[in-house]
């Protein structure tokens, strides 16, 4: 399997919103997220890279099939989930870039996307004359009942990559899980790291 890994232009993004929704729905229903999607949601959510300027889709292709996507915007375009806990702590919305997911089906990890999606969001933040650069994790706890035995968190990479748990910097947003009636909250931990 041979991987490319590039932006996808905003003009293109509409063509295949579909199929990245699909993507995302697939991906997070693994655990840590258990999220049951909607389609009509995840493309309405998607289309919010298409409208700001400074965002950025990257994909990732097996030949003509996409495998996997990384988003990335402006903290300010991004949904006031997540900009209010930095307002509320006194950042500056226009030095951060959030890295939004990550998504890649298993079976083409391990090669390298991973840093790839990283380093396009970061160029990109970079580029829009950023300071910092974040993302945020669901938390679950480790007696969760869905919990793969074996299950190892993506800590080590992340941390790789320079990013660090912010302490007391948390956010909660709602979804449902899979075989759940109806959307809870669930709480989101921020990672920074500066440029």
């Amino acid at each position: 399997m041979t991987l490319t890994v590039g932006p996808i232009a905003a003009g293109d993004l509409p063509a295949i919103l579909p199929e990245l929704a699909r993507l995302r729905i697939e991906v997070f229903r693994a655990f840590p997220y258990l999220y049951d999607g909607d389609m009509a949601y995840e493309q309405r959510y998607l289309r919010t890279y298409a409208a700001s300027p400074g965002a950025i889709v990257v994909g990732a292709w097996d030949g003509g099939r996409l495998v996997g996507a990384a988003t990335g915007a402006p903290m300010e375009d991004h949904a006031a989930e997540f900009a209010r806990p930095f307002a509320g702590r006194g950042f500056d919305l226009s030095q951060i870039f959030y890295c939004g997911e990550s998504v890649l089906l298993p079976e083409y990890r391990g090669q390298g996307a991973g840093h790839a999606f990283f380093d396009h969001r970061e160029a990109r933040g970079r580029a829009l004359g950023r300071r910092w650069s974040c993302f945020c994790a669901v938390i679950r706890p480790e007696s969760h009942p869905a919990r793969p035995s074996g299950y190892a968190p993506l800590d080590p990479f992340w941390r790789k990559r320079g990013y660090r748990p912010v302490e007391g910097l948390v956010t909660r947003f709602a979804w449902r899980d899979i075989g759940g009636e109806a959307e809870t909250e669930k709480p989101m931990q921020f990672w920074m790291r500066e440029f």
